[in-house]
């Protein structure tokens, strides 16, 4: 499937200059969005994975069902506040400030695989924190899946020994 066909862009959101790729026209378009989570999870398929964690928030949309396809636990990782358990946080840079994210400390075991499951991939340091926090909790990432990849902005790179799946490159 052409996936990017499926993707929106809409010119200066949020800012001027940013050309913002809308995943919801591929969410809504059940033909689409049923191959989609059915790609990624059939790139991961011989991986046995244990957990599927996902970024909020456009994470939790696409990595939940890949963890059904997969016969997979799913984790949500949250922003600050969000989870009402004993949490991991974790505190990262972005190329405008820094951010946070949060996991319940008992959601993952050592030894588990993971699969990280988001929308985008673009400077990498959303998955890399996620990363982070499943290696602290004890968790082996065998994967990244995602919707988009931003080439250009080469988050691949941040990820020299984890295989990344991506559905439509810009």
């Amino acid at each position: 499937m052409d996936y990017k066909s499926k993707i929106r862009v809409i010119p200066d959101f949020p800012t001027p200059g940013i050309r913002f790729k809308d995943i919801t026209t591929l969410l809504q378009d059940k033909e689409a969005f049923r191959l989609a989570i059915d790609d990624i999870a059939a790139a991961f398929a011989n991986e046995k994975i244990d957990v599927v964690v996902g970024p909020e928030a456009r994470g939790f949309a696409v990595g939940a069902p890949v963890a059904y396809k997969l016969n997979a636990g799913f984790v949500p990782i949250r922003k600050p506040g969000k989870l009402p358990g004993e949490v991991l946080h974790y505190e990262y840079s972005l190329e405008y400030g820094k951010d946070a994210l949060e996991v319940h400390r008992d959601a993952i075991t050592p030894g588990q695989k993971v699969l990280i499951v988001d929308d985008l991939l673009a400077t990498g340091g959303t998955a890399q924190a996620t990363a982070k926090m499943v290696e602290q909790l004890g968790g082996e990432v065998v994967g990244l899946g995602v919707l988009i990849e931003l080439t250009y902005l080469k988050g691949r790179e941040m990820f020299p020994d984890c295989r990344i799946v991506s559905l439509a490159q810009y």
